[in-house]
């Protein structure tokens, strides 16, 4: 996934939105169970990618067993982000979804980054 073919290809296929999923196994505890880091996060990946938050993110804490941990929604002016963490394994699960483009290779290495993630799966989806 290289963002410059991902951008021409937008462009190219006049699409209407761009959806990436990102998956990220074995993320270090500490962030995935912190509303404050969620939040630290979202805000910075948006600033990042240079979306226009649409309100404050909402993050809570639900599920059990394996399907514990934290989700959060936020949304912008083009779309929205959210995302699943799960606590039994550190992982997390990210979807951002706008119809104004975005990088998503420099988007999904951010994540990765910022949750520390041993390993990491992307799914691009043009959107037409």
């Amino acid at each position: 996934m290289n963002d410059n073919s991902v951008m021409a290809k937008y462009a190219r296929d006049q699409a209407w939105g761009l959806s990436t999923a990102i998956d990220l196994h074995g993320c270090r505890p500490e962030p995935i169970r912190d509303p404050k880091k969620i939040e630290e996060f979202v805000i910075e990946l948006c600033d990042r990618i240079d979306m226009k938050r649409f309100g404050e993110p909402t993050i809570v804490a639900f599920g059990e067993g394996k399907r514990y941990g934290y989700s959060l929604v936020q949304l912008i002016e083009t779309s929205c982000i959210t995302a699943h963490f799960e606590e039994e394994n550190n992982n997390a699960y990210i979807d951002i979804f706008s119809c104004k483009p975005y990088p998503p290779e420099k988007t999904a290495q951010y994540c990765k980054e910022f949750f520390g993630a041993k390993d990491m799966k992307t799914t691009l989806l043009m959107r037409k």
